[in-house]
Order: C-alpha cells, then structure tokens, then sequence
C-alpha cells in the first residue's frame, strides 16, 4: 500500500508545529548572540528572521488555502502597504499593524502574519529595500500572527484589549527594529549604548502605538465586518 497519502497531511501539520518555535527564535536568538558577544551577531540574527518569515510562509501555502482565500488576504496586504505609503508624511502614524491585526482576527493567525509581512516588503520598493526589510517583516508578521491568536481565545473581543494590543504591539514592533539596530551597527554592545538606542526609539514608537490604537478603533468593526461576510459567504477556513 502507499504511503504518499499518509505523508501528505504530516506536511501541514509539522510547519505548523514549527511556527511557535521559529517565531520564539528569534528574540532568543537576538539576545543570546548578543550576551555572547558573538561578531556574527547580526548575519546570524538576520538568517534566523529570514527563515521564520519562510516557514511562516510555507506553512500558509501547505495549508492550501483556495483562491478566494487568498484573494481577501492579498487585497488587505496591498491595502496596508498602500496605506504606509499614504502616511508617510507623518512619522510613524501607519496602518499596517491594526491592518495586519484585522487579518489576524478576521482571516487566521497565518493570513495575519502573511499580511504584515506582504506589507512590509511591497512598500519598501517605495521606502527602499535593505536589511531592514526581513526583520520589518518578521515584526509585522508577528504582530498579525498574534493577533490571530487573541481573536482566537476571544481576547479581541473586548476594546479595551482590543486596543491595548494595538498599542503594545507597535512597541513590539518598535523593540524588534530597535534590537535590529543595536545588533547591527552598535559596536560594543554595552548596556549604556542598548538603553541610549531603545530611549530615542521610544517616542516614536509611542507614537506608533498610539495611531495603531486609533486605526484599529476605525476600522475593527467595519472591516471585520465585511471579512467575516466573505469568510461565510465563501465558506473559507480562517484557522
């Protein structure tokens, strides 16, 4: 007998197994090179980031979404990444993190970290691609892809979590980027020069949670509305 259809769904199954561990890298790895004082600091950080956004990646295609599944998830991407692009001219005052959040809730965990990262890549062709870009959309990612995990133990439900989220969130994402700065261009790494780094990122990742906060309190019940009508509609799977 063959075992082809056995093997077949072992696929999905083991990349979503892996998603928790390869997020959870990361940070684990940002601070473990770090203390170790490695000189490989940020290509090693930057390899781990580059394959979680990967896996994350191949784990959303193993899951076969169809596409009118897709479609709703490519929509929101280039929305948030459109939206980056229209703000621009007010400092960190950007969509993509409650956009990403939304797909979370709306489409799953996976659409909400493809959305994030689909967002952070097409609009730096506008911004400009660099190393930055991969650890951009590892922190957008993650912030959809925990998004997905609130709504799924009904934490978004309430505003008052719905909107702390969006606000700790960009300061996730803020601390990530900050971390992706201090790896790479902060020589020595000493406490005094890690706090200095995180101190002038602050204000403007304040800022950042703070629009998060005010975009997810515009568009949560409206968008999610209407994605929730195309998810029953077309039947999608959203987990």
């Amino acid at each position: 007998m063959s075992n082809k259809p056995l093997v077949k769904p072992l696929v999905p199954r083991i990349l979503s197994a892996l998603e928790v561990p390869a997020l959870l890298a990361v940070p684990v790895v940002m601070v473990a090179t770090a203390a170790a004082g490695l000189d490989a600091t940020a290509g090693l950080t930057l390899l781990v980031a580059l394959l979680a956004v990967g896996l994350l990646f191949a784990s959303f295609e193993a899951s076969r979404p169809p596409l009118r599944q897709l479609m709703p998830t490519a929509v929101l991407g280039a929305t948030a990444a459109a939206g980056r692009v229209l703000f621009a001219p007010i400092p960190d005052v950007k969509p993509v993190s409650a956009i990403a959040i939304v797909a979370g809730a709306a489409l799953g965990r996976r659409s909400g970290f493809v959305v994030g990262s689909v967002a952070a890549l097409v609009s730096n062709f506008f911004f400009g691609q660099g190393s930055w870009t991969p650890w951009q959309m590892y922190a957008w990612g993650l912030v959809g892809y925990l998004g997905g995990v609130l709504a799924d133990h009904g934490a978004l439900h309430r505003r008052g979590v719905l909107y702390a989220w969006g606000f700790v969130s960009a300061l996730m994402y803020g601390a990530i980027l900050n971390g992706y700065y201090v790896l790479g261009f902060v020589r020595p790494v000493t406490w005094p020069a890690i706090v200095a780094a995180y101190a002038a990122g602050a204000p403007l990742d304040v800022v950042h949670g703070v629009a998060t906060a005010a975009f997810l309190a515009a568009i949560w019940k409206p968008w999610g509305r209407a994605i929730r009508r195309v998810v029953a509609k077309y039947d999608l799977s959203t987990r």
